[in-house]
């Protein structure tokens, strides 16, 4: 039970880079060499699972958390209609909505992870 307690603050940062080795590897599908600087948005995310800082975790979650808003309203607005978007965005709606909250808690995790002393 130790080592899962060990692991457990790390669980944002892996989410993260594997949202973000995810949308390289379709980019790169479709467009080729251009998609590599999508890879430099994972450096923050393996710089803090090799050196922890509380300052760039906070403001990774800050950011992530905006983000993240800003797709909930978005998601919520299809939902409800309010903005009427083409068919095959409506076809993501299930996985899209899934992703955005997934995105959510997972910064609201890194800013608990910033706030607690232990990390």
């Amino acid at each position: 039970m130790k080592p899962i307690n060990e692991y457990y603050k790390f669980i944002p940062y892996l989410y993260f880079i594997a949202a973000i080795a995810y949308w390289f590897t379709d980019v790169n599908r479709n467009e080729g060499i251009s998609a590599y600087p999508i890879l430099l948005f994972a450096l923050p995310f393996v710089w803090q699972l090799f050196k922890p800082s509380k300052h760039l975790n906070f403001t990774l979650g800050i950011v992530f958390v905006c983000l993240s808003s800003y797709m909930i309203l978005a998601y919520l607005s299809d939902l409800f209609k309010i903005i009427s978007f083409s068919e095959t965005v409506k076809s993501f709606i299930i996985v899209g909505g899934l992703f955005v909250f997934t995105n959510f808690a997972m910064s609201l995790w890194m800013i608990r992870n910033s706030i607690k002393k232990t990390f």
